[in-house]
């Protein structure tokens, strides 16, 4: 009996194709990775710190403020009585119909020099709480006398 011949003469060719399936293992290896962490970096509140000595916003209307006084009382520039401090539950309600209109709205956190920062802090989560995404603060611009000083 004869030996068994192959089709190409017995010889054996080297193949020359790069074999991919490595690099697709990585990339989606790293698509499951960022993934799975992208939700947890933007956890918490978000908040937006204007610098003292930035550039003033320009706007066409009136920006929508939530203003903190010295008592920790909260005033919100929209509706009828703006001149009144509102609850907790009140500033949801209007900033959450505020945002189902436009939920990109801006709004600015405008607290008192004096007012403790656990203040500020509550109102901010009040509003993200009704769903804000976008959160600045109303600050004045140091005085030219601050600012030989830096």
């Amino acid at each position: 009996m004869g030996a068994s011949v192959s089709p190409r003469g017995g010889k054996r060719r080297l193949n020359a194709e790069m074999n991919v399936v490595p690099y697709i293992d990585v990339m989606l290896v790293l698509l499951i990775i960022f993934m799975v962490t992208a939700p947890l970096l933007t956890q918490g509140i978000e908040v937006q710190l204007p610098e003292t000595d930035g550039e003033n916003m320009t706007q066409g209307d009136e920006p929508i403020t939530l203003s903190i006084n010295r008592d920790g009382q909260l005033f919100l520039n929209i509706g009828d009585k703006r001149s009144e401090p509102l609850t907790d539950d009140e500033v949801i309600q209007r900033a959450g119909a505020i945002v189902r209109n436009k939920p990109q709205e801006m709004f600015l956190v405008e607290g008192d020099a004096k007012v403790p920062y656990e203040a500020v802090a509550r109102g901010m989560a009040l509003l993200q709480s009704a769903g804000v995404q976008k959160i600045g603060f109303v600050t004045t611009p140091p005085s030219p006398a601050q600012q030989k000083k830096r």
